[in-house]
């Protein structure tokens, strides 16, 4: 049996070896790996993030607290300035009460228009109208009215006030 100190003295003896030997592979020594960046995927759920928090009553602020954030880093979430890691969608999941598929419905497959380059794809007009402030709570009031003949009247008198704008009227 050999002394334990000279295998000590051989094994570290082969790792000096070992941790010399250089890298020959120039593409990996040039190689630089793209920043993260958020892209039309994480503006469109980031913006579903912003319609759920809206419509279950609840303030960015509110929503940081739960997560440990502050209410401008939900604002970045919410605008796809920032990218929602996957341990964080599902906090914020679990605290609006839907799954994290939730935040993915409606978002269009996005075909690639050349190598590693997606091709930019608006919102329908639908979410971008639910998405505004305005949009949401007046969704939210409409829904409220139950009389169907006085949801009806409502729609008619949006519908006039459109014709009227379009006549270049007051």
């Amino acid at each position: 049996m050999s002394d334990p100190i000279e295998m000590t003295e051989k094994r570290l003896t082969w790792e000096k070896k070992i941790t010399k030997v250089p890298i020959r592979n120039d593409n990996l020594r040039n190689h630089t790996v793209p920043k993260k960046q958020a892209n039309t995927i994480d503006a469109q759920v980031g913006n579903r993030v912003r319609l759920r928090r809206m419509l279950v009553g609840m303030s960015q602020e509110k929503l940081g607290d739960h997560l440990g954030l502050t209410f401008q880093q939900v604002q970045k979430y919410e605008k796809g300035v920032n990218r929602i890691g996957a341990g964080r969608l599902y906090q914020v999941a679990h605290i609006l009460g839907v799954p994290v598929g939730y935040f993915y419905e409606g978002i269009v497959e996005q075909i690639p228009a050349g190598p590693g380059v997606a091709e930019e794809q608006a919102m329908p007009p639908v979410m971008e109208f639910l998405s505004s402030g305005e949009g949401l709570q007046l969704s939210l009031a409409f829904m409220r009215i139950k009389d169907h003949k006085i949801r009806r009247r409502v729609l008619d008198l949006v519908k006039s006030l459109t014709d009227v704008a379009e006549d270049g009227g007051p």
